[in-house]
């Protein structure tokens, strides 16, 4: 065991650690979004994510692309390391703060879905390859985690020769799918388009006890679905029985369209864009809250609740809290109040609401379930009967039900735009502009989103009416 000059002894992490570290994610999916949350923190900052399936040599892999800033060696060695995490300077801000927390998301994440990961990063000055295999670490008997690493210089892709860095490409090259350093760079070079960015392959991946892919990649060539997702949640008193599990536990297009409350990122699953839902712009006879408990700060900002009836086709099956951490969803449809009862009191309503200030489990599915937390919830449960006693009479009577107000999200600049009142969201292009929209004060991508407002105030929205009317007459 090393030792420091001190005598001091180095603690070690043995390679079974990777394995043991990635059960605590009992969802597949829950892995995915560990992975997605690193490229759409602020310090990688992606804008566009890709997630495919490549067959590499004969090995089917699982591919993660993004164009954020990508990394150099040391970001790299830190990023395969545990327990780094450089994201703190970014709570400062006021919004897009990273969801990253403990520098443990890519390693738990990766090797929860495969046995062995291969990184390829490229930033402004460099460009590496970082390499974390249990395979490999078997392979060797390895008594402690180690990673081959490469680094090469931009832009003719050159590297040290020395011995060292060729015991780092031998390792890679026998023990990954890529068994040329020219298939190496050409990983690279692909990453060129977009400048930066970074791209994960996952191979041998996980099956399940009967020798299946725990992840189904032919039931819909559009998405990845989970055929066996985690029904019996030991969590959740209120888990619901197999037949009623809810689509997002299913199918990863559907978690990622409700993976952040207000998408900044577009995420492309297997060549299609995923279609975001801003979950709380979806309501129809919305409500606005705010709680703060007697235990917050004197200069802590209250809780921000919307409450509303869902338009989804399958409101009746799910409704509830949708919880969110940062902008990330940490607990979808939790039912509480009426909504737990044996009867349709409550059902089709959802609460969105953003708990930034409750500590997230480890897994980042759900939040601690200490005395704060338990207050939170039920204070929202009285809430949610609240709302329920007051619209019950005249939920029933809506025909066509459409949200309080229609939003776009702009393919280019992914920005969120109001549309006019009564605007059908699904009569929309698949691609739509900021162009497109008949308000000239927020159709081009330049402008920042338009400010939300509470929906049930009939005065905003004449004035924003007869304002679209106005500009409608001056260019006539």
């Amino acid at each position: 065991m090393a030792t420091l000059p001190e005598g001091i002894q180095l603690s070690k992490i043995n390679p079974k650690f990777l394995h043991s570290n990635s059960t605590s994610h009992v969802w597949a999916f829950g892995a995915f979004a560990e992975l997605i949350d690193n490229a759409y923190d602020p310090d990688v900052g992606a804008s566009s994510l890709i997630i495919d399936m490549q067959k590499v040599g004969t090995m089917q892999c699982l591919i993660i692309v993004d164009n954020g800033a990508g990394m150099d060696k040391e970001k790299l060695i830190k990023m395969l390391s545990f327990g780094y995490c450089d994201k703190g300077i970014y709570n400062r801000r006021e919004s897009y703060k990273p969801v990253g927390l403990y520098g443990n998301g890519f390693k738990s994440g990766s090797m929860r879905l495969g046995k062995d990961a291969l990184v390829f990063s490229r930033c402004e000055k460099s460009a590496c390859i970082g390499f974390l295999s249990q395979t490999y670490l078997e392979a060797i008997g390895a008594d402690s985690v180690i990673v081959p690493i490469l680094e090469y210089s931009l832009p003719d892709l050159k590297r040290n020769k020395d011995r060292q860095c060729l015991n780092n490409l031998e390792a890679i090259l026998q023990y990954s799918e890529f068994k040329s350093e020219a298939s190496l760079k050409e990983e690279l070079n692909s990453l060129k388009s977009s400048v930066t960015g970074t791209k994960i392959f996952i191979f041998n991946l996980n099956r399940l006890q009967s020798g299946v892919g725990e992840l189904d990649f032919q039931s819909d060539r559009k998405d990845i679905r989970c055929p066996d997702p985690y029904m019996a949640d030991t969590t959740n008193l209120d888990c619901r029985p197999l037949e009623d599990t809810p689509e997002y536990k299913r199918s990863l297009r559907e978690y990622c369209s409700i993976l952040y409350l207000r998408p900044r990122m577009k995420i492309i699953i297997r060549g299609h864009p995923v279609k975001s839902k801003y979950i709380s712009k979806m309501l129809y006879q919305t409500e606005d809250h705010q709680y703060k408990p007697s235990w917050m700060g004197r200069n802590d900002k209250p809780i921000k609740i919307k409450i509303g009836f869902s338009c989804a086709t399958d409101c009746n099956e799910n409704y509830g809290l949708m919880l969110y951490h940062k902008n990330r969803l940490m607990r979808a449809f939790e039912r509480v109040g009426y909504q737990k009862q044996a009867n349709e009191r409550g059902v089709g309503v959802i609460g969105v609401v953003e708990l930034d200030f409750i500590t997230p489990t480890h897994n980042k599915q759900d939040f601690d379930r200490n005395d704060h937390f338990n207050s939170i919830m039920s204070a929202l449960a009285g809430k949610l009967n609240a709302y329920w006693n007051s619209k019950k009479e005249t939920q029933n009577n809506d025909v066509g039900k459409l949200p309080d107000w229609t939003w776009a999200q702009c393919s280019n600049c992914l920005m969120w735009r109001r549309l006019p009142p009564g605007t059908d969201g699904d009569s929309l292009p698949k691609h739509w502009f900021c162009h497109m929209n008949k308000d000239a004060q927020y159709n081009r991508c330049f402008e920042d989103e338009e400010p939300d407002a509470p929906a049930d105030t009939p005065r905003r929205r004449r004035a924003i009416n007869k304002r679209n009317k106005d500009r409608l007459s001056e260019v006539r």
